[in-house]
């Protein structure tokens, strides 16, 4: 991403529920081995959810694209734990703008540890409020059918859940952001 579009993201430092410090900001280049330590800590049933798929870890191409957003058309967020120069990331969403214009598609993806604290409704959240400052009028999900608690909070933030061109496995959810505040 380039300093000047990650720069306009305010890091944010959060209190989960349970009383947790996190800190949620842009994903940076140099995070690409702490990005891989927390795809690898998911289990596989979180990377399949996440992934649609039975990768362990990202492929060197897609490292280096997560790690470095365009930053016109993208977002990636990480939730970081520890201090700076021993920051674990326990948590990653993203936004990419899709073909339709105006609209983006998001995925977050929680460590198993972390599941269950708010993490993945605070990540989306300020997904929307992003994508909307940016410009995009609609964001846009697929989930797993099999996902209830995905589906769950995205029925929660307003999403609807719309034919899928995937198939019966898949759900289509999508929520116009122009209410995002």
């Amino acid at each position: 991403m380039s300093a000047d579009v990650a720069g306009d993201f305010q890091t944010l430092a959060v209190r989960l529920r349970d009383g947790t410090e996190v800190t949620v900001r842009a994903i940076r280049a140099e995070d690409a081995d702490k990005l891989q330590a927390a795809i690898r800590a998911l289990s596989a049933d979180a990377r399949y959810s996440r992934f649609f798929s039975a990768m362990k870890e990202l492929p060197p191409h897609l490292l280096h694209r997560a790690t470095n957003p365009d930053g016109t058309r993208e977002l990636q967020l990480v939730a970081v734990i520890g201090s700076e120069a021993h920051e674990t990331i326990i948590a990653g969403a993203r936004y990419a703008a899709s073909a339709t214009e105006g609209d983006c598609e998001f995925a977050v993806a929680v460590i198993d540890a972390w599941q269950g604290r708010g993490l993945a409704r605070l990540l989306l959240e300020a997904l929307m409020r992003e994508a909307r400052a940016r410009g995009f009028a609609r964001m846009e999900g697929y989930l797993l059918a099999t996902n209830a608690s995905m589906r769950g909070l995205a029925k929660r933030l307003g999403f609807e859940q719309v034919a899928s061109p995937e198939g019966p496995t898949v759900c289509l959810v999508r929520r116009d952001l122009d209410a995002v505040a």
